[in-house]
């Protein structure tokens, strides 16, 4: 479950905002329904967006109430775990294939 501060990559790209795919911000307010404000800073700390997100909008890559990224398996589990079944599916006989090599 994310929470304040906890720092997050974007699954999407928001033109309106000007940001990509991939780009990191920080959760500043939970809301209800799974909505969430997060801040888009630049490298020097100046604040470029500020926008409400959904969860299915970014995946959070730093928890910061245990101050640590999450590993590679915790953001694949991540991931797979918000496709469908069929597509769950598509990832476990593409692992299964992979490690056979």
């Amino acid at each position: 479950m994310p929470e304040v501060f906890d720092v997050v990559e974007l699954l999407v790209t928001l033109p309106e905002y000007n940001l990509h795919l991939g780009a990191r911000g920080a959760i500043v307010d939970c809301y209800d329904e799974g909505n969430y404000e997060i801040e888009f800073s630049d490298r020097s700390g100046e604040t470029i967006a500020l926008c409400t997100l959904s969860s299915e909008q970014f995946l959070v890559v730093w928890k910061a109430q245990e101050r640590r990224w999450l590993s590679v398996s915790e953001l694949l589990a991540a991931m797979v775990e918000r496709l469908s079944d069929e597509r769950q599916q598509q990832i476990l006989e593409l692992a299964c294939s992979v490690s056979q090599k």
